[in-house]
């Protein structure tokens, strides 16, 4: 006994020996590969407690913060405070007062709403015979439509949210300063927002950048209406409380806000108020959503790479072409218009109110452009050199994954591979940065090559890395600590379940995790999400001819012309006011 004693000991102290001298060994990152399955959505497992990390001490976000969101949005950070709300009529001008919350930045798109139907948190919108099917990948990063209140709700309670109340919007669209428009007070123009059919159709949710808030929400007016939580009462501003206001606790309709692409310019003022029947789907109203508190949700088992989008460059320089507006005329009771074009251009209508006709005589190009019947009307002919891009150009950047994803340069696929916290021999990993805690170096995750952070997560200045909005500076984003995650992720949403052995959320059958971000297509040929613009809105290269159409025949209008009161006309999202006449007229032609 005495020598198998003696056996064990000096085997031991050789085994110690031979691992002191191998020294700490670099972290290796491995890449898994996850198999779908059927597994219904689960909270992260309860973990046996471990020892307490040093504390981190934050700066919390600042008022714009930014973060990727589990739905593939990207939320704005709204802080606390006062500002002014209303305009007049039923909006009568206040102080509210709120507590800070998260906004989306754009409104919800054909592409995140498609992930949460195929999740299984969401019913398919309503689609207009004729219009754009929303699973088209063409329209990904237009706004969804075709949603009743009930199904916007539904979708911002599937991605941890809730529909804006109408303070918490009407603050994010004008600021604490209470703008008359979300980018300051100038006129609005189509270089602005998508209304007054300068376009004809919904457009990407992040084309008109120089339309931003005052803290940076695209869209805020124009494209489509949103809803918004609150029940519709046109008294509610004379009795509503000053801190927080949520809406009357029942009524017959729901609020909308913002304005359309059909809009009028004197109706696209943010403070407008509007309501609908909740029950209606409309083809110009769609939403975005609020998050009060983001929560630290595990990170999907699998992404998609992207292109850096903050080092992308556009073309700056192309020949224009010509176009001239030479006539106008009625002809059996319809309004004309004709212009001249350059010989080689391309051209296309901007919007659906105005059908143009080409033709050639006597060595002259011309358009012959037939407006709405009934109304004066004023519309665009967008004129482009087809020799120009307004597409940037992404051939010399490399395509990029959060940190604690390894791309696949053949499939443009991030898969979730974190690493241990110790640093390696050559300091942390790229996308990581290196942190003191507790005296001990360890690494945690950092921002990306466009400067944005994991998803759920935003830079924090004072702790030098990537932390949750709430708080939380232990949840191991990035790092391989199963019993940490175990402890501070907040689960998975629906439609994904959590594995505990690969630390993230895999998705079930049928579901989908997050793909381009808004703004963003999948290029197969550098197999990356890239930036897209636009096309037919013109950019380099390209002309807007703007055509008026007189008004021919009178028409009768039987929806708004009997409305008297203003505030009811402007509410009704299918009149406008006329301010000369003192009288409600329709929107478009009856």
């Amino acid at each position: 006994m005495k020598r198998v004693r003696n056996m064990i000991l000096g085997l031991t102290l050789s085994l110690m020996f031979i691992l002191s001298s191998c020294g700490t060994p670099t972290p290796e990152v491995v890449t898994v590969v996850v198999t779908a399955t059927n597994s219904p959505a689960t909270e992260a497992p309860v973990a046996q407690p471990t020892v307490p990390l040093a504390p981190i001490n934050l700066g919390g976000p600042q008022g714009g913060e930014t973060i990727k969101w589990i739905d593939g949005s990207v939320l704005v950070y709204i802080p606390t405070g006062s500002f002014t709300m209303g305009y007049g009529g039923d909006a009568p001008i206040h102080s509210i007062s709120l507590d800070a919350y998260w906004i989306q930045q754009t409104k919800v798109t054909n592409r995140m709403y498609d992930q949460c139907v195929r999740a299984g948190g969401c019913t398919s919108p309503t689609q207009e015979l004729g219009g754009p099917v929303f699973t088209n990948p063409s329209f990904a990063s237009n706004p969804v439509v075709g949603v009743t209140w009930d199904q916007a709700q539904a979708y911002c309670s599937w991605m941890q949210g809730g529909l804006p109340t109408e303070a918490q919007w009407e603050k994010a669209a004008r600021g604490a300063n209470g703008n008359t428009y979300p980018w300051g007070e100038a006129e609005p123009t189509c270089g602005l927002l998508n209304f007054g059919n300068c376009y004809g159709r919904t457009t990407n949710v992040n084309t008109y950048e120089d339309g931003k808030s005052p803290f940076g929400l695209y869209d805020m007016t124009g494209n489509v209406f949103e809803w918004v939580f609150d029940w519709y009462d046109e008294a509610y501003y004379t009795t509503s409380p000053t801190a927080n206001p949520t809406g009357p606790l029942t009524g017959k309709y729901r609020g909308v806000r913002g304005s359309s692409f059909e809009t009028e310019d004197i109706q696209v003022l943010p403070a407008i108020r509007r309501y609908n029947e909740p029950t209606d789907a409309g083809r110009a109203t769609g939403f975005r959503c609020v998050v009060q508190n983001p929560q630290p949700f595990a990170p999907y088992c699998q992404l998609t790479a992207h292109i850096p989008v903050n080092q992308v460059e556009s073309a700056t320089s192309c020949e224009m072409p010509e176009g001239v507006v030479v006539n106008q005329y009625c002809q059996n009771g319809d309004g004309y218009g004709v212009a001249q074009i350059s010989f080689g251009s391309t051209w296309e209508e901007s919007g659906t109110r105005i059908q143009c006709e080409e033709n050639i005589d006597g060595g002259i190009r011309s358009l012959t452009c037939k407006g709405p019947r009934g109304i004066e009307s004023t519309n665009e002919v967008i004129v482009c050199n087809p020799a120009c891009t307004n597409q940037p150009d992404v051939s010399s950047l490399n395509a990029f994954c959060d940190a604690g994803y390894t791309l696949d340069p053949g499939t443009g696929k991030c898969t979730y591979t974190p690493i241990l916290a110790q640093p390696g021999a050559g300091g942390c990993p790229l996308g990581y940065v290196t942190i003191q805690r507790g005296g001990v170096q360890v690494c945690a995750a950092g921002p990306a090559p466009d400067n944005s952070c994991p998803i759920g997560l935003y830079f924090d200045d004072l702790a030098g890395m990537c932390v949750s909005p709430n708080g939380e500076t232990n949840a191991p984003f990035g790092i391989d600590d199963s019993v940490l995650a175990g402890q501070t992720y907040a689960g998975c949403v629906n439609g994904y379940a959590y594995n505990e052995n690969f630390q993230c959320c895999q998705a079930a059958v049928g579901a989908v995790p997050p793909s381009c971000a808004p703004g963003f297509i999948f290029d197969d040929s550098i197999a990356a999400c890239v930036p897209v613009q636009e096309e037919a809105l013109g950019g380099t290269g390209c002309i807007a001819v703007r055509i008026n159409t007189v008004k021919c025949v009178q028409l009768e209008d039987k929806v708004c012309a009997p409305i008297k009161e203003e505030n009811r006309c402007v509410a009704n999202l299918q009149c406008k006011w006329n301010e000369k006449a003192d009288a409600c007229d329709p929107r478009v032609k009856p």
